[in-house]
This record gives structure tokens, C-alpha cells and sequence, in this order.
């Protein structure tokens, strides 16, 4: 059987994740997994028709596809992100449509669920057999569980694609038929009291996108600035090379316009505006390639106390995982997510008020300085990397590690917290005597929760 690997990476045959495609190759060599290098290889798959055309001849030929990725900033790298895209451009669906497809990804599990939702979307867009997904943390192939479970994995897909299993489809057609929006004029203009705020859209080709952004930046006294990631001097995507892990200088530094334009005009803004059209189940390979190449800060927080909203075109209800995707980055970030804007209202009016209503609440929050509390997808997220950091990844990213130190994330390791670990020590002994453990828990357990509560309540300083 053949089966073709389509590979994610940057780095063509020098991936991680093409190690767990050649330990399946390894044991099951009556099968042949034929890899092809899309996303090293995406210039010349774009311009050259007929290389285009050959990768569509061998999935023509194959009896399934592997979509083999590392994961890059919460779903695939934006090169990967573009040859999804030229497939849909190119009406290329036909050599797609019916094989069976699975997805192996690599990671160290922050927000690989979101890769996997991205892509098993792709795949049922494609009208493919979808079986299911490997999701290993990059290390597991050096464990015995982590071997054996790929294997299992594999063997399903082949035992699926052998005998034909019928597969499940997990998510709709995406469908949208917006008004044609025409802005009208704010009730009320609103003053920025002195807070930078900037919007960046990747494009403004398409006219509701345009209309919203003006809409928008005219609910203010004086309008947000505008850039458009069309207009910036970007070479290329992320090479996944972590030369930027030492001290965060890209392999890009002085090459283009990157770099000089985040630090200058994202980094110091209060209030980001981040606006885009959807295409597929992500947004354009612009701003895929924006949000992989501010990697050069690797996983340090650079955008700590701003407020960040999203002007989308497209159908966002019918994409929670979207919706997901930009809360984690927000979290992830330590900023705080304001809210969507997009053209799903009947009505312009109906978008006008969403527009009016983010740009208010922009200003109030970077007025307040708010910044929400944190949900799983960020407590969850940064406990991943603060282990990982602190672990096997010290190195190569030592300008995490440093600047982890200096925003204090180690600090909340429990086994620090000499105070409660002693408290717990004597709670955990005292329990032991039932009279005792009979007075807490059937007596004072309630009371005993909120009574350091009660002291600040109590405090008139506090």
C-alpha cells in the first residue's frame, strides 16, 4: 500500500517529526510512506505548475495521505498553511476527495487539540476519510509507551484504509453569505486618552474587511493607525532553525522589514487590532506567516498588560476553534482578549453595533488597565512551558529562561511554597485521627474555605 506523507516541516528531512514517520516506515516495510517535503519546498510548489501538478499525481496514486507536521503557533507553519490554501485556489480537491487521512503531529502539547481541529477540518473540507490523529510530544518516540503507541496508530490507519472502515465527519461545510457592509457614522466618537492604539490587517482586498476596518477606526476621535502586512518587507516564513533561542536574534535580523516593524509599531501600542479575512479554517498565510515570525521572541511574553480585538470577515461562529486559537495566543501572551468584530450580523447596522461595542470596549479596558484573569487555556498553557523551559528545553531557549526568571513564572512551582507545604504536612498527619478528620470535614471544612476570605473582607485597607 502506498501512502503518501505530506511534511509540515521547514526543515524538509531534518524534522522530528519525520523520525516517527521513518520508526513506522522501519516496522512496517511492506507499506510504502512516500514523504514529500511541502512546506520546505513551498516557493517552488507555487510557481511551478508542473511540481504542483506532480504532488496531486502521487496523492492520485496513493491509497492515503499523512499529514505529518511539527506544530507552529497553535495549528501548522504558514508555508503548510499555503499549499492548503493553493489546493482550494487550484480546485485540486478531486485528488483528495475519498482517501483515507490521518495526522501526526509533534510538539511539546501546548495547544496541539488546535492543530488537530484545524486539520481534521481541512481533511473534511477535502471530503477525505478522516481515521484519526497522533499527537506525541517530540520525545515520545525515545520511550517504550511512546513507540508502541505509534505503532498501534499506524496500524489502525492501515487496517482502516485495508478494509475499508467507514469514517466519521466532525465538522460542517463553512458557509457564509454576508451583507454587503457599509459603515455609518459612530454615535459617539471615542477619545483614546493618550493610549496608542494600531490596527494591522493582513489585506485590504476584500471590500467588507475594508469597510469594517474603516468603520471601526472611525468610532475614534483620532483613528487607530493602520498597516497592512502587505505593505512590509517580509522575505519568508519561520525557518524553524532556533537560532533565535539564545538571545532572540532571528536568522532574519537585517535581512527585512520584520523585526524593525513588530518592535516598533506592535510592541509599543496599548490596544492591537488584529484584522483579517478568513480562508479555509484559519486566516490568510499572511498572517499566519506574522504570527510565526514574531517567534523571534520565542516563548516570552511580549505583549503583557495590551488589549488585543479581532475584526474578522467570515463565518467565525461556525469556527470556535478560530475563535480558540486567538484566546490561547491572547493568554498566552499575557494580554487581555477584548473581543470579535465580524460581518455575520444581517445587517450593517448589525455590524456597525458589533464594531462600536468592541472599540468601546477597548478603550474602557486600556483606560482600566484590566487585564483578565487568566482560564485553563492559559493557566494550562504556561505551566507547559514553564516545566518545559525550566527542563529539557533550557537549552537551546536560554532567553526564555532568563527572561522567565525575571517575570517571575517559576515562582508558583509548588514545592517553593515552603509555608503551604508545612500546613498541608500537618493537616495531612492530623487527618489521620478520625475524631479530628470527622470535626473537619463533616464540622469546619465550609467555614475553614472562606475564612481567609473573610480577613480581607474584614480589612478596611484592603
Amino acid at each position: 500500500m502506498k501512502i503518501v506523507v505530506l511534511n509540515g516541516s521547514p526543515k524538509g528531512d531534518v524534522s522530528v517529526t519525520m523520525r516517527y514517520v521513518a520508526y513506522i516506515q522501519k516496522h512496517y516495510p511492506q507499506h510504502e510512506l512516500k514523504v514529500l517535503n511541502i512546506a520546505h519546498q513551498i516557493n517552488g510548489i507555487e510557481k511551478n505548475e508542473q511540481e504542483f501538478t506532480r504532488i496531486l499525481d502521487e496523492i492520485h496514486s496513493a491509497d492515503g495521505v499523512l499529514w505529518a507536521f511539527p506544530l507552529y503557533i497553535f495549528v501548522v507553519i504558514a508555508q503548510y498553511k499555503r499549499f492548503i490554501e493553493l489546493i482550494f485556489e487550484r480546485n485540486a480537491q478531486a485528488a483528495f476527495k475519498g482517501k483515507y487521512a490521518a495526522v501526526l503531529t509533534t510538539s511539546i502539547h501546548f495547544s496541539d487539540h488546535t492543530a488537530v481541529n484545524y486539520m481534521q477540518g481541512i481533511c473534511d473540507d477535502l471530503e477525505m476519510r478522516y481515521v484519526d490523529a497522533f499527537t506525541p510530544h517530540m520525545q515520545d518516540l525515545t520511550l517504550d509507551d511512546g513507540r508502541q503507541a505509534l505503532l498501534q496508530f499506524a496500524q489502525h490507519y492501515f487496517t482502516a484504509i485495508e478494509q475499508q472502515h467507514p469514517t466519521l465527519r466532525r465538522f460542517a461545510p463553512l458557509t457564509h453569505s454576508s451583507v454587503h457592509y457599509s459603515p455609518a457614522t459612530a454615535p459617539a466618537k471615542l477619545d483614546l486618552l493618550g493610549k496608542r492604539a494600531v490596527v494591522i490587517a493582513d489585506s485590504l482586498q476584500n471590500p467588507n474587511l475594508r469597510a469594517m476596518v474603516d468603520g471601526f477606526r472611525n468610532c475614534f476621535v483620532q483613528p487607530p493607525e493602520l498597516f497592512c502586512l502587505e505593505d512590509i518587507d517580509i522575505k519568508g516564513g519561520c525557518l524553524g532553525c532556533l537560532q533565535c533561542g539564545y538571545n532572540y536574534e532571528c536568522a532574519y535580523t537585517g535581512k527585512d522589514g520584520f523585526i524593525d516593524f513588530f518592535n516598533t509599531h506592535i510592541i509599543t501600542a496599548d490596544i492591537l487590532v488584529f484584522a483579517g479575512a478568513m480562508k479555509d479554517r484559519y486566516l490568510s498565510f499572511a498572517w499566519k506567516r506574522f504570527f510565526d515570525r514574531s517567534f523571534f521572541n520565542t516563548h516570552t511574553p511580549v505583549l503583557q498588560g495590551k488589549q488585543l480585538g479581532f475584526i474578522i470577515s467570515g463565518p467565525l461562529a461556525q469556527n470556535q476553534n478560530l475563535a480558540e486559537v486567538f484566546d490561547i495566543y491572547t493568554q498566552w501572551q499575557m494580554a487581555t482578549l477584548v473581543g470579535f468584530a465580524t460581518d455575520e450580523a444581517p445587517t450593517s447596522a448589525g455590524i456597525d453595533a458589533q464594531l462600536y461595542a468592541l472599540a468601546c470596549n477597548l478603550t474602557d479596558y486600556s483606560a482600566l488597565q484590566y487585564h483578565k484573569p487568566k482560564t485553563f487555556l492559559g493557566v494550562g498553557g504556561w505551566k507547559i512551558f514553564r516545566d518545559e523551559i525550566w527542563g529539557e528545553l533550557r537549552f537551546p531557549f536560554v532567553a526564555d529562561h532568563k527572561a522567565y526568571k525575571r517575570l517571575g513564572i517559576y515562582r508558583d512551582f509548588p514545592q517553593r511554597n515552603i509555608k503551604s507545604r508545612v500546613g498541608i504536612s500537618v493537616l495531612l498527619t492530623m487527618a489521620k485521627v478520625k475524631v479530628i478528620r470527622d470535626s473537619i470535614y463533616k464540622g469546619t471544612m465550609k467555614d475553614n474555605m472562606v475564612e481567609y476570605l473573610d480577613k480581607i473582607l474584614d480589612n478596611p485597607n484592603l
